[in-house]
């Protein structure tokens, strides 16, 4: 490409034609145009008669001129023109495009392909062959032309991990295997990695190779841990040579279970330090539902570490049938449970009355046989909920009648009176060892120490399913410990006791490990090898290159020792692994992963990723060329006289040309109504008052993330209304809270609100008194929207019947209560021809929408929510004031869901399902 005064040409010879423009002209204004011929009377009869029409006998030279511009661009729009040409030199020859393609370019991964898509066009241009080698993924070079890989381009994306050696190894046969020099262009993200050094040698071995690579340090989050009461996050970087602050999210899910932001912490890089600290305190409610960490402003699976049990302390609850007493504490069973479980969890006290309602993840029972009718009815519901019940033996429990006779909810199996005793002083056997741990007992892969022993144990009842349930047994064959499945949860049974009498099993690490295995801790130690040999871990949710989760599909499980040993790669996919109960969670990022910027060699041009796309001229020119021909034509026809009627319509054009006194939209109005049209957008009216303004902004945002998360219905922020000067057609629904001193609309407005209640817009009228008053003008509320609602052309109304639309547009209602309740809500009457027909549970309504619904319960104070989607204002108390708060959210679906939809829900076809919801 040849670049002049900035613009380059791909093919510049046919400039060579702007040499012929000066012959052109000189053709032109020695050849005058052809006059015209007329048919002459006598002579005679032209005495006397003046000529007021002269024809020139050569072009005027403005026409000329106007013929040589069109020439001119012409020829210059066929040489190929291109505003913003690449200034490096033009290569010939296949071009290489190797790209890193790891998560530490996805942040920037729009500007590789825009600078991609860049060179793919100049490599077009060039006529050059194009191939892509993506390291991390390297398959056979075919090389094609530029255009093929233009189309391919939105599919590529980056892949969670770095190069590993093995494909490394196979990119090097790839291009050995390869015949031919080629150029390179080195899309980098920045990182080093093994074996970088090699390829480029390689790369360098067939032509010149040209790194690009964005000038900004990658950013990557070390996974969370837990210490001293506090989730302390680490922050690397690669280059350290300023100071930076950094913003850190913690997200989860809240009780409605909508994804939130639940807290955020900033951090600082001192210049010269790689690594920054932040702690986050978090009660252990808040703690146990965040599911992931992320730096702020950063798209990348580096940038985001999933949560697993190895953050969530989990909550125990231990009741022994013998309590500590004075000078006996290690003979204490509750001891023994207490030093194993306090390291990594946290208990809660009480009686089990007291605690079940807290919702424990364990309950341990350490020797207790006997339960009252309540308590064991509780224990069972808590345990079908998903409860792990862990049970352990003792005197009392081998003495007592439990799970004799017949089995017992709250005990996987039946036992045998009395207990076995063996190895003591009054026994003629030797004390049992235990046998090796079966492949399908959640203790497999765990080691057996021949050291531990067993002296007495309970017996279980020979039963046809007690094989299934023994998950360890000695080596006689006798069951030691037993579980079964009880609902969602499960019940476990330790045939020994808690301490030291019965056995030393609580003595060992073994025991420890044990109980880790049924996830009566945390995961803390769930990552060494020892704690995952022998186990499948399924994935769940995988995580690509930009940190987005998904659901793993059919993806294979992945054996224990894979997960502690091997790195992420495409056979280890970063996300959430289950075996059983428990999670764990495999980040890109670890604590032994260095970040280490690319150090490129002198020889090596490095550039940055900002480039300036090229743009073609072409079309332009061409069309520039078009246009004057076209006006060459016109004046032509004029100068030759043959164009007439133009003077009659000329001074027409004239006058529709002259500006006009019609008002212009401002820039303003423009940008509300793209902003108010481009999504759904809910609106309220603007009160005067700015407290309830903000409640008003605040309840329809939480509204509008309640349809975003529930329904199809992706509605944008919500905006505050003026009735002077915003047009009100663009939303389908005003939300107007009644204040006893707000200020009453002009004519104009109420014109506006009357037009967009005839168009079928909805006003949601809202007194907010349902505390102190009902319905009508009994509080000074109620009497400012009888004012306010006088001049609307409002319809009759009625409280909503119990078969209303309103009752069933996306959720079965029968109540609309906001922070308050029990007041009616009032809508557009029925027809009076609207008759039940006999078999039908509904009316058959027309299709149209009630303009207004009014009411008094403050619907916006209850769905009021903060841009981290916490409630701002109380309702009611306790479980029953969020569950009178979760119906407020379905009203405002229903509400929404009935403008956009009309009486949908009436026809007869949705009466079986609805039947059949209501359980008729």
């Amino acid at each position: 490409m040849t670049v002049l005064a900035g613009i380059g040409f791909t093919a510049p010879w046919l400039l060579l034609g702007l040499l012929a423009l000066p012959i052109l002209w000189l053709l032109l204004r020695a050849v005058p145009p052809a006059p015209i011929r007329r048919l002459f009377p006598a002579v005679t009869l032209l005495l006397g008669i003046r000529d007021d029409e002269t024809v020139s006998d050569r072009t005027p030279w403005w026409l000329l001129l106007l013929r040589m511009l069109a020439v001119a661009a012409v020829i210059i729009g066929l040489a190929g023109p291109v505003l913003n040409p690449s200034r490096d030199e033009a290569g010939s020859g296949p071009l290489l495009v190797v790209m890193d393609a790891t998560w530490a370019g996805a942040t920037h991964w729009s500007d590789q392909t825009e600078l991609l898509s860049v060179q793919l066009a100049e490599a077009g241009r060039a006529g050059r062959q194009v191939a892509v080698l993506r390291l991390n993924d390297p398959e056979p070079v075919v090389f094609q032309s530029a255009a093929a890989w233009s189309s391919r381009l939105p599919g590529l994306q980056p892949d969670p991990w770095r190069p590993t050696d093995q494909q490394l190894k196979r990119t090097a046969d790839i291009l050995n295997t390869f015949q031919g020099d080629f150029d390179t262009l080195w899309l980098s993200d920045g990182l080093d990695f093994s074996g970088r050094d090699k390829t480029l040698e390689l790369l360098q071995s067939r032509g010149a190779v040209t790194v690009y690579q964005s000038a900004d340090p990658a950013l990557a989050l070390r996974p969370a841990n837990f210490e001293d009461g506090v989730v302390r996050l680490t922050v690397a970087r690669t280059q350290t040579e300023s100071l930076r602050e950094v913003t850190l999210l913690a997200q989860g899910r809240d009780p409605a279970g909508t994804m939130r932001v639940l807290a955020r912490a900033d951090t600082q890089f001192a210049p010269g330090e790689d690594e920054a600290t932040a702690n986050l305190s978090l009660p252990s409610e808040l703690r146990a539902r965040i599911t992931r960490f992320e730096i702020e402003g950063q798209r990348s699976a580096g940038a985001v570490t999933l949560a697993d049990d190895s953050l969530r302390r989990r909550e125990v609850a231990i009741f022994a049938g013998r309590q500590n007493r004075e000078g006996l504490a290690l003979l204490s069973p509750h001891h023994y449970l207490t030093q194993v479980v306090a390291p990594t969890a946290e208990f809660i006290d009480g009686t089990l009355a007291e605690v079940l309602p807290a919702n424990p993840d364990v309950v341990i029972l350490s020797d207790i046989a006997t339960l009252s009718e309540l308590e064991e009815a509780e224990l069972t519901a808590w345990v079908e909920k998903g409860g792990l019940l862990l049970r352990f033996a003792g005197p009392r429990l081998a003495a007592s009648d439990l799970a004799r006779a017949e089995e017992n909810t709250l005990m996987p199996v039946r036992l045998r009176g009395g207990g076995r005793s063996v190895g003591g002083a009054m026994s003629w056997g030797e004390a049992k060892t235990l046998a090796p741990f079966e492949e399908t007992s959640p203790f497999f892969g765990l080691r057996v120490p021949v050291e531990v022993t067993v002296t007495t144990q309970v017996m279980a009842q020979p039963d046809p399913t007690l094989a299934d349930r023994v998950i360890a047994s000695l080596n006689d064959g006798t069951p030691l410990v037993t579980r079964k499945t009880l609902g969602l949860g499960q019940v476990v049974l330790f045939h020994v006791t808690a301490n030291a009498e019965w056995s030393n099993l609580p003595l060992s690490g073994l025991f420890v490990e044990m109980l880790d295995r049924l996830a009566v801790s945390s995961a803390a130690k769930i990552r060494e090898a020892v704690n995952l040999e022998g186990t499948t871990w399924t994935p769940t949710r995988i995580m690509d290159g930009f940190g987005t989760l998904s659901d793993a599909g059919n993806l294979p499980g992945i054996p224990g020792e894979q997960l502690a040993s091997s790195g992420i790669g495409p056979d280890l996919r970063p996300g959430i692994y289950t075996n059983e109960k428990r999670s764990l969670a495999m980040n890109v990022v670890t604590e032994d992963t260095q970040l280490s910027p690319a150090i490129w060699p002198a020889s090596v041009p490095v550039r940055g990723l900002a480039v300036e796309p090229a743009q073609d001229l072409s079309g332009i020119l061409l069309s520039l060329a078009l246009m004057l021909l076209v006006i060459d034509v016109i004046a032509s026809l004029m100068l030759s006289g043959r164009l007439g009627f133009m003077r009659t319509i000329a001074p027409i054009l004239a006058l529709l040309m002259l500006p006009t006194d019609l008002p212009a939209q401002t820039a303003e109005e423009t940008d509300f109504a793209l902003a108010s049209t481009n999504e759904l957008v809910l609106a309220h009216v603007l009160t005067g008052d700015a407290g309830l303004d903000r409640v008003a902004n605040a309840g329809l945002r939480g509204l509008s993330d309640t349809l975003f998360f529930r329904t199809s219905i992706e509605p944008a922020n919500p905006v505050g209304i003026n009735l002077e000067v915003d047009e009100l057609a663009f939303f389908p629904l005003l939300y107007w809270p009644i204040t006893p001193d707000q200020p009453l609309p002009s004519d104009e407005a109420y014109a506006k609100l009357n037009t967009y209640l005839r168009s079928g817009g909805m006003i949601l009228f809202d007194t907010r008194d349902a505390d102190i008053a009902g319905f009508g003008a009994s509080s000074p509320n109620g009497r400012k929207l009888q004012q306010l609602a006088a001049p609307l052309d409002i319809p009759p109304l009625e409280p909503v019947p119990s078969d209303h639309v309103l009752t069933r547009t996306f959720y079965l209602l029968q109540d609309f209560p906001g922070r308050y309740k029990n007041t009616p809500v009032w809508v557009e009457a029925a027809p009076p021809d609207a008759e039940q027909i006999e078999g039908m549970p509904f009316r058959n309504l027309n299709d149209g929408v009630t303009p207004v619904v009014i009411g008094g319960n403050d619907w916006a104070g209850a769905w009021a929510t903060d841009p981290d989607g916490r409630t701002l204002l109380p309702v009611g108390r306790g479980y029953a004031g969020e569950r009178q708060r979760e119906l407020a959210y379905r009203f405002g679906v229903n509400l929404v869901m009935h403008v956009l939809t009309g009486n949908y829900k009436s026809d007869q076809v949705h009466v079986p399902a609805l039947l059949d919801r209501l359980g008729q």
